[in-house]
């Protein structure tokens, strides 16, 4: 990823090494130093005009260099974009099998940092951008210094002439680097943007399945938009200019030492303002974050739940708390732009009041006949452009502190969420699923929800989970489609930890219908599909005919076209569980889980689960199914009662509904021919108490 970046980077600025438009650049750059020096020191003396002349035509040649190599860069960057997609291992033609080596933990250094790293050659780039910038930015100091001290006292037309024309052509270099250098900085940020949003995203995804649900499930894409804003500002500039403070400092110095010294005590005061301002904004912008968090989470729970809202009359205590959350967030944000203003008004009054003293004291100096007119101008001038930096660090702190708390949340996501590794491909599983000892827990919760629990089944079976509510059923059955870790024992497929394959491959072998269906903004068939990127038409609809769902899809009047809105909000409840029992069955996958899918169906639509439960056994997969109603039992043959967070009964339907309802009659079963043998009967674990 890093390499990858590194060289989108490098051909974007067209500074790679070696090429034709880095070199072409370089002597642009190198002309353009060339006329500031002689500006600097060559026109202070007695430079002609046709000299200066000369000079302009120069630096007007090494602008037009240097466009001219940024426009070949920006083509090549084109040419070259496909260069920059993450490349496969290839041996003999086919996908290497060797995994991914594994980082050892605290060996290396952040993954932002590393992206940003990768972009050193363009943060180069930007920082000869700048020294050139300010090099150009003396300009307009020399040449009062030049007006005052030369022209006016010879009364030269001429002279006058030539430093305008010089001044102009300079104006116009420092503006086309300042263009230049903005646009860098903005495609810094896109860059990083563009490398780290997938693995974000990603690790958003997976976030919520490793750790509590905290704020808001948005903030590390937000602190990425805060780090790639602070890239593509005005924060960045301040800092690179920042070192060159000295330099104008010694300027001043070089024209008298008290106006140095005026100046350098002004930077000391404004430096120290700079870090009060970075102490006292930091713990305000952090409170701002968290309850700004707050807030947005009200909001979205208020609009997923709109429903329940309307029809229960909940909206007036529901505002008063957000009007609360949102009390608290104006209250932290006004306590951050107080500080940010007030520092930022103090900075200013403080530059301006400066370059006010730094005329009185040029003045005073020139009746002291210690120094020229033109130094008077100058001095302030450079005073002013001396501290600007400064100035506009200050005004920018609020960004750069937000920037700077975004990318340390980003560390600790992604550092917590490492990226997935590609294991060593395995055959698709058609054997058996097992949990031998697993004890469960919910994502960053301590008490275990689920203990003990261990059983096999084998291809061609079928297992029914019964059980009250909160005895640990839906826990079970997220860990067994690998969504929640166990805090101990393993869950396999054919003998294979589930981590033994990626999640994207483990995922063509799992179906699972969820308690509480989600369905995604899109069309009935993407939904079907997944998502793929090449979905296969005839599985999906082979995937609706199983669910027995696809009379009522095309009974729609864009039929697997329908766009189904966000969550699935054009459809019923049992339209959308329909869909996502065929979801769950598309392509086949091994093993089954559905947790409660009965829970909004019709007649019909269990008649239509209990046939597309069959249907997985009949081709040689295992089906699980949480349910609190007896009917779709028919299509299992195995049964798991729980209690508690742990296995009471485990084994054949018909015992163990004899064992723990005596009296009640056996639920028919619809058993298919099962394609196992005698001896490759589920295992039956029993477990009637004790802890893990």
């Amino acid at each position: 990823m890093a390499v990858g970046f590194s060289n989108a980077s490098l051909r974007l600025l067209g500074t790679t090494v070696g090429s034709a438009q880095a070199k072409v650049g370089l002597v642009g750059l190198t002309l353009v130093a060339c006329v500031a020096i002689f500006f600097l020191f060559g026109s202070g003396g007695h430079a002609s005009i046709g000299s200066m002349l000369v000079a302009a035509a120069t630096a007007g040649f090494g602008g037009l260099a240097m466009l001219r190599a940024r426009s070949n860069a920006a083509q090549d960057a084109a040419q070259n974009a496909v260069h920059d997609a993450p490349r496969q291992t290839v041996t003999g033609g086919k996908p290497s099998a060797r995994p991914a080596a594994r980082r050892p933990a605290g060996s290396i250094r952040s993954e932002l940092s590393a992206a940003l790293a990768s972009c050193r050659s363009a943060f180069l780039a930007v920082g000869l951008f700048s020294g050139m910038l300010n090099v150009l930015m003396l300009a307009g100091s020399l040449y009062m210094l030049e007006v005052y001290d030369r022209v006016l006292p010879s009364r030269s037309l001429p002279t006058l002439v030539g430093i305008s024309i010089l001044l102009i052509i300079l104006y116009c270099g420092q503006g086309f680097l300042d263009f230049v250098r903005a646009r860098v900085l903005v495609r810094i940020g896109s860059a990083l943007d563009e490398t780290l949003g997938r693995r974000v995203y990603t690790s958003m995804l997976r976030l919520p399945l490793r750790a509590r649900r905290e704020g808001d499930s948005l903030q590390p894409m937000r602190d990425l938009d805060s780090v790639r804003g602070f890239l593509s500002g005005m924060g960045p500039t301040a800092l690179f200019d920042l070192p060159w403070m000295p330099i104008y400092l010694i300027i001043i110095f070089m024209f008298h030492w008290v106006l140095g010294v005026a100046a350098l005590l002004g930077a000391i005061v404004l430096v120290v303002l700079t870090l009060l301002a970075e102490r006292l904004t930091r713990q305000p912008v952090s409170a701002a974050t968290l309850s700004g968090n707050r807030r947005g989470g009200l909001i979205t729970a208020g609009t997923r739940n709109a429903e329940v809202v309307a029809a229960m009359g909940m909206a007036g205590g529901l505002a008063s708390r957000w009007q609360d959350a949102n009390l608290e967030f104006i209250a932290d944000q006004r306590k951050v732009s107080d500080v940010a203003g007030s520092f930022g008004a103090v900075s200013k009054v403080l530059r301006m009041l400066l370059q006010s003293s730094m005329l009185g004291i040029g003045a005073w100096l020139v009746i002291e006949q210690e120094a020229t007119a033109g130094v008077i101008i100058a001095a302030s001038i450079l005073s002013g452009r001396a501290l600007a930096p400064v100035d506009l660090a200050i005004a920018n702190w609020k960004g750069f502190v937000s920037a700077r708390q975004g990318w340390q949340r980003l560390t600790r996501v992604l550092a917590a969420m490492p990226a997935e590794t590609e294991p060593m491909p395995l055959p698709a599983p058609s054997v058996s699923v097992m949990m031998q000892n697993a004890a469960i827990a919910a994502p960053g919760v301590q008490r275990l929800l689920v203990q003990d629990a261990s059983f096999a089944m084998e291809a061609g079976h079928g297992l029914g989970i019964i059980g009250p509510s909160g005895s640990g059923k839906s826990t079970l059955v997220r860990a067994l489609v690998g969504a929640w870790q166990p805090v101990s024992g393993r869950v396999k497929l054919d003998g294979a930890d589930l981590d033994q394959w990626s999640s994207q491959e483990r995922g063509r072998h799992i179906g699972y219908l969820p308690q509480d269906v989600e369905l995604f903004a899109g069309t009935v068939a993407e939904n079907i599909s997944r998502f793929e990127l090449e979905a296969d038409a005839d599985a999906i609809i082979a995937a609706a005919k199983a669910a027995g769902a696809h009379d009522l899809i095309v009974s729609f009047r864009q039929g697997y076209e329908t766009e189904i809105g966000e969550h699935g909000e054009a459809l019923s409840a049992g339209q959308r569980q329909r869909i996502a029992l065929a979801r769950a069955l598309y392509r086949d996958p091994f093993l089954v889980v559905l947790d409660e899918p009965n829970s909004n169906l019709d007649m019909d639509g269990e008649q239509a689960l209990i046939r597309a439960m069959l249907g997985v056994r009949e081709r040689g997969g295992v089906v699980v199914i949480v349910a609190h109603r007896p009917n779709v039992l028919a299509a299992v043959d195995f049964i798991m009662a729980m209690n508690q967070g742990r296995m009471h009964e485990f084994g054949p339907k018909d015992e163990v509904f004899a064992k723990m309802f005596p009296m009640l009659r056996p639920v028919p079963s619809s058993n298919p021919p099962l394609r196992t043998t005698a001896e490759t009967a589920p295992v039956a674990a029993t477990r009637t108490g004790g802890g893990s």
